[in-house]
């Protein structure tokens, strides 16, 4: 007993030096991971990644999600079947996501192939953003165009980073995953706080003033195309290039005309098509004194930031618990729980929430942040999908090319939404029909589950493709410099 007390002051005195060291090195080594990536890829690289991934994507994507959304509101005025096809215009940048990786791969300008696009990029996101923002009575038409080419300038920096990660990863194989979780740890990072101050920003500012904000991460975007590091190429064969494009073109073609690449293809693009987006719809309800709850700009920035939230849940639990199970299997209860989480909203909009004692906003946050949980549990087999789908030589070109159709399922949603809209006539002010609007939403949302067929019964550790697809000729592996033409990831969806 006397031996046991003799220790325990100095078994105390270790347990507090541990946890003191515990706790500094909670703060030091996330410092120590960043400075190791710099050094090993040069820190410009690593700045890119956070510009382009968690302040561009990121932080600009939070603030022009709820920025576009009161400034077609309040300041153009427009219908929310409107503002429904307008969203959907500016997402054909992101639809031509392919071209943007082909010439950045192929097409040098001034000897680089990466740092003038992302100079391009920054000048048309400063551009446009200030001419949103300093032009008093813009005519839609050109704050429509100021928007596409805002984002045109945002898909063209995120094709030429993810090239430059693809580089990283072939030079620097054992830094490959610390590569993606600083892509995913910016963008997540960034959304969330995007979001976070993105009402409080409209409600100083205004709708205006916030897309004036976004200026800053595209000029930013800017900035990394004139410090990035990269080696110049002096005497390029220009000529080469209409080959290069055609030789890419015709694996592309030959590749999706594979039953094993056009069947999935063809579910991702109904699926998302079929989940129909009536976001505008739901966001001039909410923002309704009369017939909704009237909530305030603050108030939507943290009910957005509590669905970022969720996805990122979303995708922890598919990372760890989810990620082994068979594609069919898996996209068959996410696609049937997506239908059933779009009843929520359901409840919300015939005001059934108040019949049971719950708040609007208690539970529109609950609803914001499941719904986009199990959205993420839908698109994560998805994307993995996508991968098992792309043949060797032309794995980033194709993977964008996936996206882009993807992209395409999206406008499609967004713009057959509208239409439903305006057929329901559903306006600014009268939403006597949104609740038919929301049902008809989720019940399509659920007849994917007649076209699970289309998608292989293998597992994400299974191959899709036939062996020869996974080769290079002559089973060889491609030479790096040909690795990096070809390579244009696409990490983040949409």
């Amino acid at each position: 007993m006397e031996e046991e007390e003799n220790l325990r002051p100095g078994g105390e005195a270790l347990e507090e030096k541990k946890s003191v060291k515990g706790f500094w090195d909670f703060l030091w080594v996330p410092l120590d991971w960043f400075k190791m990536l710099a050094e090993e890829m040069h820190w410009s690289f690593v700045l890119g990644v956070i510009v382009v991934y968690g302040i561009s994507q990121g932080l600009g994507g939070g603030l022009g999600r709820v920025g576009t959304d009161y400034y077609m509101k309040d300041v153009q005025k427009v219908q929310p079947s409107e503002a429904q096809v307008y969203s959907g215009i500016t997402l054909i940048p992101w639809i031509v996501k392919p071209l943007w990786g082909l010439l950045t791969d192929v097409l040098p300008i001034a000897g680089y192939r990466r740092r003038p696009y992302f100079v391009l990029a920054g000048l048309l996101g400063v551009i446009s953003m200030l001419l949103l923002s300093l032009q008093k009575k813009l005519h839609i038409a050109f704050a429509l165009l100021s928007l596409t080419a805002g984002s045109a300038g945002i898909a063209i920096a995120d094709v030429t980073i993810d090239a430059c990660v693809a580089q990283n990863s072939i030079s620097n194989p054992s830094l490959a995953a610390d590569i993606q979780s600083l892509c995913g740890l910016s963008s997540s990072i960034g959304a969330l706080v995007g979001f976070s101050i993105s009402g409080f920003l409209v409600h100083l500012l205004g709708p205006k003033g916030v897309l004036g904000l976004l200026s800053i991460p595209a000029g930013l975007v800017l900035l990394v195309g004139v410090v990035l590091s990269e080696p110049h190429i002096p005497n390029f064969a220009y000529r080469q290039v209409t080959q290069k494009f055609m030789d890419a073109c015709k694996a592309m073609w030959t590749t999706l005309k594979l039953p094993d690449v056009w069947r999935p293809c063809l579910y991702m693009y109904l699926s998302l098509t079929l989940s129909l987006s009536i976001h505008d719809g739901m966001f001039y309800w909410y923002t309704d004194s009369k017939a909704g709850p009237a909530f305030s700009e603050e108030d939507i920035g943290f009910i957005f930031s509590i669905g970022s939230v969720g996805s990122l849940v979303g995708v922890l639990l598919y990372q760890n618990f989810l990620k082994d199970y068979p594609f069919r299997n898996l996209l068959f209860w996410t696609q049937l729980l997506f239908g059933v989480s779009g009843m929520l909203d359901l409840m919300m909009v015939l005001r059934l929430n108040l019949k049971f004692g719950i708040p609007d906003y208690f539970f529109v946050v609950i609803d914001s942040g499941v719904s986009q949980m199990i959205g993420r549990l839908k698109w994560m087999p998805l994307l993995v999908l996508s991968s098992k789908l792309c043949p060797s030589g032309i794995e980033g070109t194709f993977f964008a090319l996936l996206m882009s159709i993807d992209n395409f399922g999206i406008l499609s949603s967004t713009w057959i939404g509208g239409l439903l809209l305006h057929i329901l006539k559903v306006t600014r002010t009268q939403f006597d029909n949104l609740w038919l609007a929301i049902l008809i939403r989720n019940i399509l949302r659920v007849v994917p589950l007649c076209l699970l067929y289309l998608v292989p019964r293998s597992d994400p550790t299974s191959s899709i493709l036939p062996t020869e697809m996974l080769k290079t000729k002559d089973g060889a592996k491609l030479d790096e410099s040909e690795k990096i033409e070809l390579v244009s990831l696409v990490s983040h969806p949409i």
